[in-house]
């Protein structure tokens, strides 16, 4: 076998393994860090090396002999998968899912969400097979504009209000069995104490006080050092002096003196439990040790 020949049988196998670029000719075999990026315009591989020299100082046609479509510098990356044709229909699923990303719970029943996801690969696949490609990506722009807006509008729509009658535009995205959009609650204040309400009920505790020392306490350095708080200590003193108001202590002592009746109900078992806690009587206990 010739030089020549040997020679071209490497440089075919190095093609068809990548390994040159079909723009400049580099091969990785003279140049081991030379990486291969594409363009998902039109998923072409060529080395960084051209893609710098060509659109690293704006946007240019792409250099493979056949291709005319325009190319940025920012939409060249890296390919995930060695066969192209996967790299491009992963992208593509990627595209319609972001845009037809509905889910099951969208829908009435699973036969509706089936016939949807039936769309979704038609839609798919015809942007894969290149089938009606300028009619499919007008479809999904109109349904994606069409979400957005119903998303935005969701909460400025009055309860009661009748629906308005969908446009042309719209009947195209009518799936059968979809589920009525329904507006999140809206969120309620932050209560840092649950609902529980600690508003005192036999007093109100006032800013200031028209009192002499107090008048004198408020004035005085003294006092006030430390972080100390004249209405933390007005707001103590009010609930020891108003703290007993809620016992009654006759009641007590009629609760006490009255027999003991089995009842299920847990406030008069509560009395009952509190009367005989209060019991001067001396109780037997058994040491166990």
């Amino acid at each position: 076998m010739s030089k020549s020949a040997r020679t071209s049988g490497a440089s075919k196998r190095l093609a068809e393994d990548g390994d040159i670029c079909p723009v400049c000719k580099s091969s990785r075999y003279l140049n081991s860090t030379m990486q291969f990026k594409i363009n998902p315009t039109c998923y072409h591989r060529m080395c960084d090396t051209c893609v710098e020299r060509l659109f690293n100082k704006g946007n240019n046609i792409c250099p493979v002999a056949g291709c005319a479509k325009t190319l940025t510098y920012r939409g060249f990356r890296r390919a995930t998968f060695d066969d192209l044709k996967v790299e491009r229909e992963v992208d593509l699923r990627k595209k319609v899912m972001k845009i037809m990303n509905k889910k099951e719970d969208d829908f009435e029943t699973l036969r509706d969400y089936n016939d949807y996801l039936e769309q979704v690969e038609e839609i798919t696949w015809n942007l894969i097979l290149n089938t009606d490609v300028e009619a499919t990506n007008n479809k999904l722009a109109r349904f994606d504009a069409l979400q957005k807006a119903e998303a935005a509008n969701a909460g400025a729509s009055k309860p009661g209000k009748p629906n308005t009658v969908p446009s042309k535009d719209e009947n195209d995205f009518v799936f059968h069995g979809l589920k009525k959009r329904v507006p999140p609650p809206k969120e309620i204040p932050f209560d840092p104490w649950g609902g529980y309400n600690i508003t005192p009920q036999y007093y109100v505790l006032q800013d200031s006080y028209d009192v002499d020392w107090y008048t004198r306490m408020k004035k005085d350095p003294a006092h006030l050092v430390g972080g100390h708080s004249l209405q933390d200590y007005c707001s103590r003193a009010l609930r020891e002096a108003f703290g007993g108001f809620g016992v009654f202590i006759e009641d007590e002592i009629n609760a006490r003196d009255a027999p003991s009746i089995p009842s299920m109900d847990a406030d008069v078992g509560t009395e009952h439990a509190a009367a005989a806690a209060m019991t001067t009587g001396e109780a037997n206990m058994d040491d166990v040790f």
